[in-house]
């Protein structure tokens, strides 16, 4: 997550959201080979990682992650880099720096 953070306190904020993403998809891609012992799907979505493994967040947080996911694929493959500029501004990537750090906590109770 710091990563996401340095790209936040630079005005990187499609980066920042990006670098969450990755954060995010990384610790359960560990969370999934820990568990299951075999290697994690070639996959960015959150969501099937979570479905997959059968974990149960709260609800809060579950909402959190399928927003992340939903918008991470813009910022991966980004068609109007103009556009997104705008719709991504400080106060909507802080949002997703901050649930990022809860979600990353809460992986690490599992």
């Amino acid at each position: 997550m710091r990563t996401a953070e340095v790209m936040f306190e630079n005005k990187r904020y499609i980066h920042a959201i990006f670098m969450c993403h990755l954060s995010i998809e990384k610790a359960l891609k560990g969370l999934y080979q820990k568990k299951t012992r075999e290697l994690p799907p070639r996959i960015h979505n959150l969501v099937f990682l979570i479905e997959k493994m059968g974990l149960k967040p709260p609800s809060a947080l579950y909402e959190d992650i399928f927003s992340l996911n939903r918008v991470s694929i813009p910022t991966r493959y980004p068609d109007d880099l103009e556009k997104m500029k705008k719709e991504f501004n400080k106060n909507k990537t802080a949002k997703f720096i901050k649930s990022g750090k809860e979600i990353i906590r809460w992986l690490k109770t599992q």
